[in-house]
């Protein structure tokens, strides 16, 4: 266990690769987030819930949210706006409420028609696509948002619905009637818009041993350089599937003087609470 100020997780997402680092100190958009601990099934198994949500990446849905720990933002929608507690997820890019607080249609909400629809492994919604003026904490606001407005959830207790900050490909398939669409992210309309000069989106997250703080934040266009000390060091995405589906990266895995695995590529996943490798490469290393 780690004191609350001895250890922090950054983790930087950059929609598109560049030489240059993403080091920002000005024109920065910071929302908390707020770790949130799900007892609402009984006993709390971990493990478990982290690897239905593995093995549903893995097969390339998107993962399970009915998720043991999650990081919660309060997101507003609509203007004058209703605030909506919504799971932040790098491992999908929709983003959509109406899970537990009903959606509550204001002037700048727009029905498009389209029908809308996520399976996450064992939970999912579906639903009508609106635009939507969309407020992620003071100051940062998003018009003409896509959203989902669900009228059917599984899955989803204890939050609104989810914040979707994964790469935009992601939401292809996901409007029924036009099934090779893809839907701009929250990040990529904040950059369109000119809100942020660089489509980035960093996540800090703090250790806690409460069930529910605020203990992280989401930065959009950039890093906040108080938040950390030293550079930090830049990684592509992959290019192995299914990992390049996502925020996933090529690694090396040492355990002291052992090498476990020299080449393989992860996700970079803030839904999952262990660091996981292969089960064939686990079991070669205990025998």
């Amino acid at each position: 266990m780690f004191p609350a100020a001895s250890l922090l997780t950054i983790i930087l997402l950059a929609l598109s690769i560049a030489a240059s680092p993403f080091e920002i100190r000005d024109s920065l958009f910071t929302l908390p987030i707020a770790r949130r601990l799900n007892v609402s099934d009984g006993p709390i198994n971990f493990l478990q819930q982290d690897k239905t949500r593995v093995a549903a990446l893995k097969a390339g849905s998107p993962p399970v949210t009915n998720q043991v720990t999650s990081y919660v933002a309060a997101v507003g929608v609509g203007s004058p706006a209703t605030t909506y507690n919504l799971i932040v997820d790098t491992g999908s890019s929709n983003t959509w409420v109406g899970a537990n607080t009903a959606y509550v249609k204001t002037s700048a909400s727009v029905n498009t028609g389209q029908p809308v629809e996520v399976n996450y492994g064992s939970g999912s919604f579906s639903g009508t696509e609106y635009t939507d003026t969309i407020t992620l904490g003071s100051g940062l606001t998003i018009t003409k948002q896509s959203i989902g407005v669900a009228s059917f959830t599984v899955g989803f207790t204890g939050a609104d619905g989810i914040l979707g900050i994964g790469p935009a490909d992601l939401t292809a398939g996901t409007l029924t009637n036009s099934p090779k669409a893809t839907i701009p992210t929250v990040t990529d309309n904040l950059h369109s818009q000119g809100t942020i000069s660089q489509n980035v989106v960093s996540v800090l997250f703090e250790p806690t041993t409460s069930e529910t703080i605020t203990n992280g934040e989401l930065t959009f266009g950039g890093t906040d350089t108080a938040k950390y000390t030293g550079d930090i060091g830049y990684t592509p995405i992959t290019t192995t599937n299914p990992a390049s589906t996502y925020w996933g990266i090529n690694e090396s895995i040492t355990y002291g003087s052992t090498t476990i695995l020299s080449s393989t590529a992860g996700i970079v996943d803030t839904g999952t609470t262990f660091i996981y490798i292969a089960t064939g490469v686990h079991l070669e290393c205990s025998e």
